[in-house]
């Protein structure tokens, strides 16, 4: 009887085990979706994520801007995989996407620049998926992957050697959320915390004299964790420059 018992309760803890598995494996969220019709077929340089042109050509311009998956910028960067739900004209696959702006449809989740909004749909069916405007679909976040790209920091174009630094960090891999950016202040051995000026871009009045170190706080299963970024930028450093970590979060 003891053993019954106790086959019973594992039984009962590996179905319960398979179907959590199951459900992050699947983990999809129901939504709606529409696109940007911008003239060119690009999301808008002037992104409020702050990406620039980058938020325009990463991932082969498929991106999209998100509303309430913008978490204040945070959720910059963040790549799903979202899929229409329409028989007979959307693809099994979806398409993945890379958040790079904020944008508020008609009870949607994502606004897709156009090669994204495409990539839907299954072949010959595109011009018809695009009249619907706003499509239902699921979507699942999924890791960022950036073959041949270590973690970069660019300076943004607003800063002004020596006396404003505004950072923004590209190609974010894995599925982390950057929560938090300092700078190392070497004169007096502490570091000083950047502030969130808008979406990823992080900024400093007043900056240390370099080379430069960052440490960047990413969301983790259960908490945080600090990834730094040593001696990236160099003394003289200068607006737009892009400068490589060495470094990747995943």
């Amino acid at each position: 009887m003891g053993f019954a018992a106790k086959s019973y309760c594992s039984l009962l803890c590996v179905l319960v085990l398979l179907s959590t598995i199951c459900y992050f494996q699947d983990g999809y969220v129901s939504s709606r979706a529409t696109y940007d019709g911008s003239p060119d077929c690009f999301q808008t340089p002037n992104g409020t994520c702050g990406y620039g042109e980058f938020g325009r050509t990463i991932n082969n311009a498929k991106v999209a801007g998100v509303s309430r998956l913008y978490k204040n910028g945070s959720g910059c960067g963040a790549c799903y995989r979202v899929k229409c739900k329409i028989p007979k004209l959307c693809s099994d696959n979806g398409v993945k996407v890379v958040v790079t702006d904020y944008g508020e449809g008609d009870k949607t989740d994502f606004i897709l620049s156009t090669h994204a909004y495409a990539r839907l749909a299954i072949p010959n069916a595109v011009l018809e998926l695009f009249s619907y405007g706003v499509v239902d679909v699921e979507y699942q976040r999924i890791p960022c992957r950036y073959p041949g790209y270590n973690l970069m920091v660019k300076l943004h174009e607003h800063s002004k050697f020596p006396v404003y630094l505004a950072v923004v960090v590209l190609y974010q891999a894995g599925v982390y959320d950057i929560t938090a950016v300092n700078v190392w202040q070497v004169d007096s051995q502490q570091w000083r915390c950047m502030r969130r000026a808008f979406g990823t871009v992080w900024d400093l009045f007043d900056p240390p004299l370099g080379p430069l170190t960052f440490r960047a706080q990413v969301s983790v299963k259960g908490g945080t964790k600090w990834v730094q970024m040593i001696n990236v930028v160099p003394s003289k450093w200068k607006a737009g420059a892009v400068y490589d970590t060495t470094i990747q979060l995943s």
